[in-house]
């Protein structure tokens, strides 16, 4: 999957970022909604933006998708440095990271659906570090562990395929306008 970031202009770039940015605090607005069969149980669907953004603009945009979205999600929902908001950025920030370092030194090995994969459990281990270390502040909350892994290899699988789906499209798209650009040159 080919990335057109280096035919990009700075401003596009910032663009396509705030646009992601966008889709993913609806997103993750959009999440909270829903209703949950387990309380911590969501289906991630805000991390398709992360995912479009690591594959499409690289490595800073998918940061700065997470964290704005983060951000701006919980501060609409009024969430803001409450207990879920840190399990949110934890959770963000180790599946980002993750995600990063996958597609950086693993992408032939990994594809979009196992680096999300990798993304989703990531955030579950680091939401469980973080309760039990600031909110419960009981270890025994790691017997949780297997009861949220399900949800989130699901979640994963899900988000990286629609992740997959939508960067494809976005190719296809890319393509069809350099070469309508270079019909009418």
């Amino acid at each position: 999957m080919r990335s057109p970031t280096k035919s990009m202009s700075k401003p596009q770039m910032l663009t396509r970022t705030a646009l992601l940015a966008g889709f993913g605090v609806v997103m993750f607005l959009f999440e909270s909604l829903l209703p949950h069969p387990l309380p911590w149980a969501k289906p991630g669907l805000a991390n398709i933006a992360t995912l479009l953004a690591l594959y499409w603009l690289g490595a800073a945009s998918a940061w700065a998708v997470t964290l704005l979205r983060i951000l701006l999600g919980s501060f609409f929902l009024g969430s803001f440095l409450n207990p879920g908001f840190w399990l949110s950025l934890a959770g963000g920030v180790a599946s980002v990271a993750v995600m990063t370092l996958l597609k950086k030194f693993g992408e032939k090995q990994f594809s979009v659906i196992g680096i999300s994969l990798a993304g989703a459990l990531a955030h579950v281990l680091a939401q469980i570090i973080v309760a039990g270390f600031l909110i419960v502040r009981r270890w025994e909350i790691v017997y949780l562990l297997p009861v949220m892994l399900w949800p989130a290899l699901f979640a994963g699988v899900v988000v990286g395929l629609a992740a997959l789906f939508l960067l494809e499209r976005l190719s296809r798209l890319h393509d069809d306008a350099k070469s309508d650009l270079g019909n009418r040159l």
